[in-house]
C-alpha cells in the first residue's frame, strides 16, 4: 500500500453529494394509484415452484403482487417491455435514482435509450424493516442474481437452478427463443424480499435471513405492458446458503389485479426518453 500524501485527511473530508436531484423526476402518480387500488379485483395468479422460474404478463394500468405463501423465500425479478425485450429493467439506474433498496413510491426504470418507469411500487408490507444494525435493508437492487457461471468458478460444479438459469428457462418457455438467445435477455434483478447490505469493514456484499413471512407481499403498478419473470431463489431466505438443493425453499405467488373502469382517468403510459439520440454526431 502506498503512503498517504500530506493532504490525505483533507481529501477524505470532501463533502458527499447526492448524484441526482430527484425532485426533478416526473411525478409518480402515487396518489392516483392508491385510489385505484381500492377498486381493483384479482384477475389471475401464477405460482412459481421452489428453485424454478415462471413468466407472467401484466397489461399497462394493472397491478401485480409478489406474495409469500408458505415460508420465508426470496425472489429474483426481471421485467421487460412486453412488445420489445430490448427495453428491460435497469437496476443500476434505479439504484442511482432511488436507493440500494426500494419500497413504496419508488419506480423500476428501463434501460437506455428508453429510460422510463416500467413499474411503480404501490404497497410493501415489509416497509417497517428500514435499516438494521448491520446496515441491511430489504428489496435490493444491488445484487445481480445467482448464476451457474459464478457457481462453477467458485465451487467447480454445474448447478442448473441458479436464478439466472431459472429465468432463462422461463423466458424460453414463454417466447420460444433458443436458450442461447433467451439468456442474453436475462438481466440484473430486483431481489424481492432479500435482506442485504455491505459489511462495514470490508464493504463486501452480504445477505442475511429475509424477514418475509407468509402473507407478506410487495405490489407494483404496471406503467407499460410488461412481461415479467420471477425465480424462487435456491438460497431460500438467503440466511444460510446459496445455490444448492439442501436449503429449505418455498413457492412464491404472483397475483394480477385490474382496477375498476375509470379509476385511472387521465393516466397514460410514460413515453420513452425525449433525448434526441444524436450523441453530438
Amino acid at each position: 500500500m502506498h503512503n498517504p500524501p500530506a493532504d490525505a485527511a483533507a481529501r477524505r473530508a470532501a463533502s458527499p453529494l447526492v448524484c441526482y436531484e430527484v425532485d426533478q423526476l416526473p411525478p409518480s402518480n402515487l396518489e392516483l394509484y392508491q385510489q385505484a387500488r381500492d377498486s381493483m379485483t384479482r384477475v389471475a395468479e401464477i405460482t412459481v415452484p421452489p428453485r424454478d422460474g415462471k413468466t407472467f404478463e401484466v397489461p399497462a394500468g394493472s397491478f401485480f403482487r409478489i406474495v409469500s405463501v408458505e415460508g420465508s423465500q426470496v425472489g429474483d425479478l426481471n421485467l421487460w417491455n412486453a412488445r420489445d425485450l430490448s427495453e428491460r429493467f435497469f437496476s443500476g439506474k434505479t439504484r442511482q435514482l432511488h436507493a440500494t433498496h426500494v419500497s413504496t413510491g419508488d419506480r423500476l426504470w428501463s434501460t437506455l435509450p428508453g429510460l422510463r418507469p416500467l413499474a411503480t411500487i404501490t404497497h410493501d408490507t415489509l416497509d417497517w424493516y428500514g435499516w438494521d444494525d448491520d446496515g441491511g435493508g430489504v428489496h435490493d437492487v444491488i445484487g445481480t442474481r445467482c448464476d451457474p457461471y459464478t457457481n462453477h468458478m467458485l465451487k467447480g460444479v454445474d448447478y442448473h437452478h441458479c436464478c439466472h438459469s431459472n429465468l432463462t428457462r422461463a423466458l424460453v418457455a414463454a417466447t420460444g427463443l433458443p436458450p442461447g438467445e433467451a439468456e442474453l435477455h436475462v438481466h440484473d434483478v430486483m431481489n424481492v424480499f432479500m435482506c442485504t447490505g455491505f459489511t462495514r469493514d470490508t464493504h463486501q456484499y452480504f445477505m442475511k435471513a429475509s424477514p418475509v413471512r407468509p402473507g407478506d407481499f410487495i405490489e407494483f403498478f404496471a406503467e407499460i405492458d410488461l412481461l415479467g419473470a420471477l425465480s424462487t431463489c435456491p438460497g431460500g431466505d438467503c440466511g444460510s446458503s446459496h445455490s444448492d438443493d439442501s436449503t429449505p425453499c418455498y413457492p412464491l405467488r404472483v397475483e394480477i389485479f385490474e382496477p375498476a373502469e375509470g379509476a385511472l382517468r387521465g393516466w397514460s403510459s410514460p413515453q420513452r426518453s425525449g433525448y434526441s439520440g444524436s450523441h453530438g454526431l
